[in-house]
Formats: C-alpha cells, sequence, structure tokens
C-alpha cells in the first residue's frame, strides 16, 4: 500500500534548489534511511514527506487517514510541560500502565525521569527521549525521524533500534550513525545536488552499491572511490557481531576489497608514536577523585601507552568527561598521582566550543597554528584539510561568526590537530558531522600516530578509529570490554536484569526512589545552572547575529567581541560548576 507520492517536487531556499523535480513514493513496511552532506536537503525531504513545509513545484499526497509521527530535529514542547502531560496527555493511568507496549516504552526511555517531572531545565538528551516517548506512544502507520539519536547514549540508541526493528508499520529516517542505519533499515535515498539517489539495502549495502557504481562507471575521483573501498573492507573485516548485519552479495564485496590492505598499519603507527612519545605517556597509578561528597574514582590505576587507541563508554555520571580531564591535567587527583611522558603533547577537543575570533575567516583561523603538517607519510596543506573536513572553496573564507555549530566544532577538530598533539582526546567528536565528513575524519585518524581516547555515543565511529573499548561502570574502575560496546551492552542488561526485583512495574517509580537518594539542593542548583547555561547559549547566538550584521564596523565589531568573550567567560566557568555538580549527581 502505497502512504506517500511526491511528484517532481521541487524546493529551494535561495537562488539553488536544495530538491529539483524529485519524485518518489514510501510504502506500507518501508524502512529508509536517509543520507547525505548537510545542508544538501535531507531535512527538507522529510519535512516535506510529513507536510511540514510546502514544496515550491510539485505535489505531496498522503493516503487517506494516514497516521503519521514526525520527529522533528528540535524538540520543542509548551511552557509547564510535564513528562506525563508531554508523552501520555490526559489518558488515565490504568488506561497505559495495563498496554504492555506503553509500559515498554517509558521503561526503555524513561527509567530515571519521575512523570510529574517539569521539562524546563532539563537537559538536551533527557527532552530527546521525552520527544521520542511521545511519538512512539501513538499507533502509527508511518514514522518520520529527523536525527533521532542527537544526545542519546550508546544504551538508548541500542534500545530504540530493538525497538523500531520490532514496530510495525514503515519508517523514514535520517541520521548520520551508521550503525543505526544498519539496524533499522533496508534501502537508503542519498540526497545529492537536489537528486535522490535510491539504493537497496542498509548503509553497508549503500556503501557497496556506491563502490560498484563507481567502478563501472570508471570514475575519475579516484580518492572518493578508495575511499568507499577502504570502508567497505573494515565493514567485512570488522567485528565478528557485525558480518550478519550487512545485506550484500558477499562475492561482490570481497571483489572489491580483495587488494584492498587493513584500514590502519598498526605495528607502523606504533612504531613511530613510541619514537614521538617513549615508552611512558599517560599512567594513572592509585588514583581517587572526590566530587562533593561522592567517590568519582578509588585507587584507579590505569596506563595509556604509546600508539594505543581507546574507545571509552559508560552510564551518565561514571565520569567519561572527569576522566579526560585527569588525563589532560585541567583536574587534579584527590589521591594517587598521575604520570605524565616527558614529550606528551596533548590537545582535549571537549564538549564545549572553544573561543574563536569571529572576525577572522576559517582558513586563517587555521593558518594561524600551522599552515601545513605531516600525518602518517604525507604532508597536507591546512586548506587541504579544511577541504577534507568539508569547508570546500569560497568556504574558507567565511568569517567564523556565520559557522553553525556543527562547522565550528570540525574548525576546532581541525585547529587542534594542526597543533600536530602526540596525544589526542576526543570528546563527543561526531556531534553535527555528517556521514561522508565522519568517513573522512577517520581516514585521516587512520594515519595518525599517538595515543588517542574517544568518548562518543556513535559506536560506527567508536569501534572504527579505535582498537579495543574500556567502560566505566560507575564502580570507580575502568574495565578492559573483550567483546566491545556489545559487551558493554551486555554487561548493563545484565546488571539491570539483576537489581531487585521489587521494583514496581511503572516507569515513574524507579526514578522516585532515584530522586530520594539525589541531595535536593543539589538538583535544585544544577537546574539553575542549566537555565543559566541556556540563557548565556541565547546570549551568544545573538552576539553572532549582531557580529555578521556589523561586518564593516570595527568600533562595534570591537564592542561585539568583547561582550562575546565575557559571556563565552562566563558559559565556561557556569560550565564547569556544572559538570562538577552532574557528576556528583549522577
Amino acid at each position: 500500500m502505497n502512504l506517500i507520492n511526491l511528484e517532481t517536487v521541487t524546493k529551494s531556499y535561495g537562488p539553488k534548489p536544495l530538491l529539483d523535480a524529485v519524485s518518489l513514493g514510501v510504502d506500507d513496511g518501508d524502512r529508509i534511511g536517509v543520507v547525505g552532506r548537510n545542508g544538501g536537503g535531507k531535512s527538507t525531504l522529510v519535512a516535506l514527506l510529513a507536510k511540514r513545509v510546502e514544496p515550491d513545484e510539485g505535489r505531496v499526497t498522503h493516503a487517506r487517514g494516514l497516521r503519521l509521527g514526525h520527529l522533528a530535529q528540535r524538540d520543542e514542547f509548551a511552557e509547564g510541560t510535564t513528562v506525563r502531560s508531554a508523552v501520555l496527555g490526559d489518558r488515565a493511568e490504568h488506561e497505559w500502565a495495563g498496554d504492555t507496549r506503553v509500559r515498554e516504552i517509558l521503561s526503555g526511555l524513561l527509567a530515571d525521569l519521575a512523570l510529574d517531572a517539569p521539562l524546563a531545565g532539563m537537559s538536551g538528551g533527557e527532552r530527546r527521549r521525552v520527544a521520542l516517548a511521545r511519538l512512539l506512544v501513538p499507533e502509527s502507520d508511518l514514522i518520520v525521524l529527523d536525527e533521532p539519536t542527537n544526545h542519546l547514549d550508546i544504551e538508548a540508541i541500542d534500545w530504540l533500534a530493538r525497538h523500531l526493528r520490532e514496530r510495525r508499520g514503515a519508517l523514514v529516517v535520517v541520521t548520520h550513525d551508521r550503525w543505526f542505519l544498519d539496524e533499522v533499515t533496508d534501502r537508503t535515498w542519498e540526497v545529492v545536488d537536489g537528486r535522490v539517489e535510491r539504493y537497496e539495502g542498509g548503509y553497508s549495502a549503500y556503501v557497496l552499491a556506491k563502490a560498484e557504481r563507481a567502478r563501472i562507471a570508471a570514475a575519475t575521483e579516484e580518492k572518493r572511490q578508495n575511499l568507499l573501498r577502504k570502508e567497505l573492507a573494515w565493514l567485512r573485516r570488522g567485528p565478528q557481531a557485525r558480518t550478519s548485519k550487512p545485506k550484500f552479495r558477499v562475492d561482490a564485496a570481497q571483489a572489491l576489497i580483495a587488494d584492498e590492505p587493513p584500514a590502519r598499519d598498526t605495528v607502523e603507527l606504533t612504531s613511530f608514536a613510541t619514537a614521538r612519545l617513549g615508552k611512558t605517556v599517560l599512567d594513572l597509578e592509585d588514583v581517587s577523585v572526590r566530587l562533593g561528597h561522592r567517590d568519582l574514582f578509588q585507587h584507579l590505576t590505569w596506563r595509556l601507552g604509546p600508539g594505543d587507541r581507546v574507545g571509552l563508554v559508560g552510564v551518565n555520571g561514571s565520569g567519561k568527561s572527569t576522566l579526560l580531564r585527569l588525563l589532560d591535567g585541567s583536574l587534579a587527583a584527590s589521591a594517587g598521582r598521575i604520570v605524565r611522558g616527558k614529550t606528551v603533547q596533548l590537545a582535549h577537543l571537549s564538549q564545549n566550543l572553544e573561543e574563536l575570533d569571529p572576525t577572522r575567516r576559517v582558513l586563517e583561523s587555521v593558518e594561524e597554528i600551522r599552515r601545513r603538517i605531516t600525518v602518517g607519510k604525507r604532508e597536507w596543506t591546512a586548506s587541504q584539510l579544511l577541504e577534507r573536513l568539508g569547508f570546500r572553496g569560497d568556504a574558507q573564507w567565511t568569517p567564523v561568526g556565520d559557522l553553525s555549530g556543527g562547522e565550528r566544532r570540525r574548525l576546532q577538530l581541525l585547529r587542534l590537530l594542526m597543533d600536530e598533539p602526540n596525544v589526542l582526546l576526543l570528546d563527543e567528536p561526531t556531534n553535527d558531522l555528517d556521514i561522508e565528513t565522519l568517513t573522512e575524519l577517520e581516514d585521516l585518524l587512520d594515519g595518525w600516530p599517538g595515543t588517542l581516547v574517544v568518548v562518543s555515543h556513535d559506536r560506527y565511529f567508536l569501534e572504527r578509529v579505535t582498537d579495543h573499548v574500556v567502560a566505566l561502570l560507575g564502580d570507580g574502575r575502568v574495565h578492559l570490554l573483550p567483546g566491545g560496546v556489545d559487551d558493554y551492552l551486555s554487561r548493563r542488561r545484565s546488571a539491570r536484569a539483576q537489581a531487585p526485583a521489587s521494583a514496581p512495574a511503572p516507569a515513574a517509580a524507579p526514578a522516585k526512589a532515584r530522586s530520594a537518594e539525589r541531595s535536593w539542593k543539589a538538583r535544585k542548583e544544577l537546574d539553575r545552572l542549566e537555565r543559566r547555561l541556556d540563557k548565556l547559549a541565547q546570549q551568544e547566538s545573538e552576539l553572532h547575529e549582531q557580529l555578521a550584521a556589523h561586518a564593516t564596523d570595527y568600533e562595534k565589531l570591537t564592542e561585539l567581541g568583547d561582550r562575546l568573550k565575557a559571556v563565552q567567560a562566563e558559559a565556561a566557568e557556569v560550565e564547569e560548576q556544572w559538570l562538577l555538580l552532574a557528576e556528583d549527581v549522577g
């Protein structure tokens, strides 16, 4: 049964159309992943499908009586909304409490939130889970999801993938999370140059099909083709758990990658790293960290050697960001000692955007660090690296103040790499990056010789760029996970299964029990800091707009620049307080 039809649809937000005479349809049971560059039209396409925007030309037709659920990138709720009113509306408790499907959604997404808790002051991740629950509770014929994994941790993404696999009906999803695409979709739409190219299969099959098309057409973009083959080779040679997921022809895939070497030469990289770093990099010896009245780490001993590439996962409040701050020296241990090698040059990409001069051009901002660097055996100019990370042509001359959050994050990452560190700490580096840019970043890191620690909810990226995974499970220790992320999820499921069986079934009960253990004053202060951060972020956004509007007024730019620095300094201070308190509250 056909649910939605697009007939020669065109949509523009400027001189060049994002979608140009596109015709396609969604049928009952379709499970479609939408990929493409940021700004290429993915969100516009799904908004057209959901009739949230109207086409400039052409027609969008819905089947009669279509029940459609749409999750936008931004989670919007009316003032005064609670978790209960957002997700369950005015349904009586006996109606939803007796519904197994509703209870499963509440326990899967909202187990740590009280149903009567107000949404005001909640974190982005909590609001995202509420928005997902609001979407999933009603029965729908078609669900349209725009970046559903934003702000979600690995456990929540795993739960959502399992839920969507078992759910009936059609699905259209825009996401840069490639593991998620392979789990929940069996067709792929690529939005490129105003067209929508269609492929059978999920992300792995899409990579194969792209590589085959390039080979058959004798494509001239040799570098791009090689990157696709490289990623395909990793998909085929990756963890054993992945081998059953790709739905493409094995023989064709093996033929394409027959001469493709492994993504990284681990022995050579370790040799380079040892030459740069020596035998000692970072050793944590009997380290304890106490935040407030809580012992976050107790007698922790952990060694990072030259060339180690480590993925770090853990439950919220377990101390992932705190551990990175211990490694970079911005946080002192309460007890024990941290030994740092004499030649260590460390760079830390945190979740906070580094202060950048809004009046400087993108290329200038990178070249002020260094004009060229050597990665592996190849030398790159600043302009070449910018192009690899999505800043093409005139985009390199864009004022920094005009960049989006995702573009500023890419710029910050590149500035860190240009400083040629030999120890790199990456805290959620994939935020706001599209799949093509992620692939370029992974390829760049393949040749980077140094010690790498990555915290990320993107398990594809985590497994792709690291050699082993460790976990913080809330007991103050670092656990090696031989089975990687699957091992972590298995341990977490076992821990939840062994929890006291006396907990009542409704999702609100565990949250109330947990809330009783928290300090009321600490939670209140956390809410106050979050509201202050929101206001400062709004002020920063308004100042960036004013800077763009007064680009030719030097005196006004100086005044606005000073105000922006003051706002960013206060935001950094408030966020530092928030991080310390959030770790304490858990």
